[in-house]
């Protein structure tokens, strides 16, 4: 079997790995939430703290992996996330499944900044696209797999099955990736670690983050608000400098002088920003004003799944062929559409119709998200790929952490901040007022409208990123100090 066919069955187990653990616990928030007595603001830092430690972890993985090896990094990634699975699912107290969820971030941070490149290395240009396309639908087929599988463990379980699961699943990872997978990058070994760059890169990230998270809290005092935003401000500032003067940076700024892969990445982050909480807010939805169980409302957001599958690996081959220029448009114009569609629905919408829309929202990421990818993964030297694809990971998630916010945010214009947590925190369907499932109702109708209007957005950087400006062959290139585009 040629390599390229073992890379993509071995690191197909990680993002199927991923993509169970980035829905299981969506569906089982307010089950969690309820067994350990957590409050709203705890159970969205659920789902949070795993991206957020993904986040901040992302850059400094993608160095270390040029350093070191991007195999030996992604082996290393399965294990942590394993060892973090095993200690969220015995956490005695919400505070320690929020930690605990961090170091799972830690560890997919280590598995999303590799995968990508992995298959890069080993992948001809001309088909780049399709075995990233394959690689995504293993992560949708994952993303399937968690909204059902999380209805039927709680059905039959408690929450703490939620993670457990992933323990048996990451064992083996960990030992077929050690055992099949072999390193075709050519590590910079010898080379100083940009400790300066990681640190105030981490710092500034952090302080955003929390920012922009305690945005979403009506209580948060608003100085000490403006002091998080500062902070960060000043702190990438500082970040910049030092990656301008250092000869082995964290980060080669002269990646974002490629303007292929500049555009992309900003336009995945509008993306991700536009989309991040939809399938959460649609979670929430049924379960909590239209009164679905946990696994009927996993079920009826297939779906979305479905479309992707059908489409995602398709859309990837044709980019290979005719360009991304023409997919990346259609699928964001789609996605835009779709969110209009969602901010139409009511609390009696009928179910078909809301499944009918969730097609068309998965047509739209499918068309997009692998040409996206193919066109940022193909446009770097193959010595830059551990980094940039740790960039590529990074604005995601930063759009991603951010989505949940902002639809918060614009939740507040219709409905007081102390009634939608309370509706989130909630177990209980009916015990929830009519007038407050109603208003819930229609702020979820305006989220999906700002949405909606982010990922239009999105269409701009996708459009002015242009051609391939450079070919580089699979496994070559070096390290250089500025990257300019050929």
């Amino acid at each position: 079997m040629q390599y390229k066919w073992t890379v993509i069955t071995v690191t197909t187990v990680g993002v199927l790995m991923s993509g169970i653990d980035s829905r299981i616990i969506v569906i089982g928030i307010p089950q969690v939430a309820a067994a350990l007595g957590a409050g709203a603001e705890q159970a969205i830092w659920f789902t949070q703290a795993y991206v957020f430690g993904s986040t901040v972890a992302l850059l400094f993985v993608g160095r270390v992996s040029d350093m070191m090896g991007r195999v030996k990094i992604y082996t290393v990634g399965f294990l942590v996330f394993t060892v973090g699975s095993l200690l969220t699912s015995i956490s005695p107290s919400p505070d320690y499944v929020i930690v605990f969820r961090m170091l799972q971030g830690l560890g997919s941070a280590a598995l999303f900044a590799n995968s990508a490149a992995i298959i890069t290395d080993s992948t001809p240009s001309d088909q780049l696209g399709l075995f990233l396309g394959i690689n995504q639908v293993a992560f949708r087929v994952g993303a399937m797999a968690g909204l059902t599988l999380s209805g039927l463990l709680l059905l039959f379980l408690d929450w703490r099955a939620l993670f457990y699961i992933n323990v048996p699943i990451g064992i083996f990872g960990t030992v077929w990736a050690r055992r099949r997978l072999k390193e075709l990058s050519r590590p910079e070994k010898g080379v100083p670690m940009d400790w300066a760059g990681f640190f105030t890169f981490t710092a500034a990230v952090v302080l955003l983050l929390l920012a922009l998270t305690y945005a979403a809290y009506d209580t948060f005092p608003l100085d000490e608000l403006g002091a998080l935003l500062a902070g960060a401000a000043s702190l990438f500032a500082l970040f910049v400098l030092q990656e301008r003067r250092v000869p082995h940076p964290l980060l080669n700024l002269g990646l974002l002088r490629i303007r292929e892969f500049t555009g992309g990445v900003t336009a995945q982050m509008l993306n991700s920003l536009a989309w991040g909480a939809v399938i959460l807010l649609l979670s929430l939805y049924l379960q909590l004003v239209r009164g679905m169980s946990p696994f009927t409302a996993g079920v009826a957001i297939i779906p979305f799944d479905f479309a992707f599958l059908a489409v995602g690996p398709l859309s990837g081959r044709l980019s290979d062929k005719r360009g991304h220029m023409p997919f990346t448009t259609t699928g964001l114009a789609v996605m835009s559409g779709s969110l209009l569609l969602f901010s139409t629905t009511t609390v009696s919408t009928p179910y078909v119709v809301l499944a009918a829309y969730l097609v068309l929202f998965g047509l739209g990421v499918g068309v997009f998200s692998s040409p996206n990818m193919s066109s940022i993964m193909g446009s770097v030297p193959p010595a830059e790929r551990g980094v940039a694809s740790a960039v590529r990971a990074t604005f995601f998630n930063v759009g991603y952490v951010l989505s949940f916010n902002i639809a918060l945010l614009v939740m507040t214009a219709v409905l007081p901040y102390s009634t939608i947590t309370a509706v989130i925190s909630s177990a209980n369907p009916a015990a929830i007022a009519g007038l407050d499932k109603a208003l819930f109702a229609k702020g979820l109708d305006y989220a999906f409208e700002v949405s909606a209007a982010i990922n239009a957005v999105a269409i701009l950087p996708s459009v002015l990123r242009g051609k391939r400006a450079a070919t580089y062959p699979a496994g070559e290139g070096a390290r250089q100090g500025s990257l300019e585009p050929e």
